[in-house]
């Protein structure tokens, strides 16, 4: 089901919520990045534990799994999005925005531009008063896109592997 049309040079994209069958191609993205490319595992025989994340997230309700197709059809981009409602902020709920990717042969045409503020969009017409995302610290460039869409960098995040 088509959720947006972005009508960008190379386009038109669509944006839809990911289906069984995507997971390859959404994981092939995540792997095409120059600080997780030894986490993610494009190899068909290591799919099995992407296919069990893409199943459980699938059937979340507050979860939506954003891809965007080329004209030809192909994935080209992906964002995860996850409405968590909070005590916080007199009750606020959030939309937390998390792993997203342009193929790296699109970057700069306004599709990650389009993407997140598709995303806030969709935040808003499910109540959410706050959108929180993430970013490693080493990535500027992504530091300057987001504030320029109008994102602060409002705190410093911690992790724990486990």
């Amino acid at each position: 089901m088509t959720e947006a049309v972005f009508d960008l040079p190379g386009g038109p994209f669509t944006l839809r919520r990911a289906v069984a069958g995507d997971e390859a191609a959404i994981v092939g993205l995540l792997a095409d990045d120059r600080l997780r490319s030894s986490e993610e595992s494009t190899a068909p025989e290591d799919l099995a534990p992407y296919l069990a994340a893409f199943e459980a997230i699938s059937q979340l309700a507050d979860q939506f799994l954003v891809v965007v197709d080329d004209p030809a059809g192909n994935v080209v981009a992906t964002q995860q999005l996850t409405v968590l409602p909070g005590l916080a902020r007199s009750g606020a709920t959030r939309l937390q925005i998390e792993a997203v990717r342009v193929s790296a042969t699109l970057r700069g045409n306004g599709l990650g531009s389009a993407m997140l503020s598709w995303a806030v969009e969709y935040g808003r017409g499910r109540g959410c008063r706050l959108v929180q995302l993430t970013s490693d610290a080493s990535r500027l460039d992504a530091h300057r896109f987001y504030e320029r869409l109008g994102f602060a960098p409002s705190h410093l995040g911690f992790k724990l592997l486990l």
